[in-house]
């Protein structure tokens, strides 16, 4: 049985089993990444990020400047566009396994979201997801334990989203997330869940404060989701009105995450700052 070289890591609880692909030829079905993710017959993971030069990828990209294309598929092997998390450990796995170094302008990596750019911090990375936007509509979503139904607003940074506002820590807690919430109506692509309790005081020192936990689409629940991290506190920052505060501070099962907002001529950019560790090495049959 051949056997591949891994890598796994994680962003706040996170985690990821990361391969290195330099040159295209490792093709791995949805199956396989199933049974990587799995966690009492695998590794154990949310999700599997394998690291494609750009040029072997297939994938269109008409920047040259990224050099490396981040494949993401979710723990049921299903295909991804974006991953907050995943793309802060991808750098990490590239700089600290020597195939790429990260300048201080950043590093430019292509995603199916588009090309997004990492900058190092003191205690981790900061990524940039692009302008985010306001898809229409605001969608019921049920969950488990959830004693009435609430409106969700739908918020897109690259992957979908809708966001849930809940009353109290308590409701947060009781929540049974096991079982993907109900959207209705149900997206097209389906999307991730975050459900979100905003702080009291919401901002403390211009910093706008919650806690949020997420179902994800492919993954079920999660300790931590970076773009869910990003589309709560957006959410949380659209009710909140004017005067809202531009940096966030997002309380997750698995730590603490970063969100900002930079507006530039082209919109409101998105930037997500967290972590990112890689814990062990091994190697795996396929």
């Amino acid at each position: 049985m051949p056997t591949i070289e891994f890598t796994k890591g994680h962003g706040t609880a996170n985690d990821f089993v990361l391969i290195a692909d330099p040159e295209g030829g490792l093709e791995i079905t949805a199956d396989q990444v199933a049974a990587i993710c799995d966690r009492r017959t695998g590794v154990g993971a949310d999700g599997v990020l394998r690291a494609v030069r750009t040029s072997a990828s297939g994938e269109a990209c008409d920047d040259p400047s990224a050099e490396w294309f981040m494949d993401y598929r979710n723990a049921d092997g299903s295909i991804a566009q974006m991953c907050g998390n995943g793309i802060r450990v991808f750098v990490r796995f590239l700089q600290d396994t020597g195939l790429a170094e990260v300048p201080a302008e950043g590093i430019r990596i292509l995603t199916r979201a588009g090309v997004k750019t990492v900058v190092e911090t003191a205690d981790g990375f900061e990524a940039d997801l692009g302008v985010w936007r306001l898809p229409p509509g605001e969608p019921t979503v049920h969950a488990d334990r959830l004693v009435v139904p609430r409106p969700g607003l739908p918020i897109d940074v690259g992957n979908p989203h809708v966001v849930v506002a809940l009353a109290s820590d308590d409701e947060l807690d009781a929540l049974d997330l096991r079982d993907a919430p109900r959207i209705d109506p149900e997206p097209a692509d389906g999307a991730n869940v975050e459900f979100v309790v905003p702080a009291e005081p919401l901002v403390v020192d211009g910093l706008g404060l919650i806690r949020m936990r997420v179902h994800e689409r492919g993954s079920g629940e999660t300790q931590s989701c970076g773009t869910g991290a990003v589309a709560a506190a957006l959410a949380i920052r659209h009710y909140a009105g004017a005067g809202a505060p531009d940096e966030w501070i997002v309380q997750v099962p698995g730590g603490v995450l970063g969100v900002r907002v930079e507006r530039r001529d082209d919109g409101e950019h998105a930037w997500l700052s967290g972590p990112a560790v890689l814990v062990f090495d091994g190697a795996l049959g396929l």
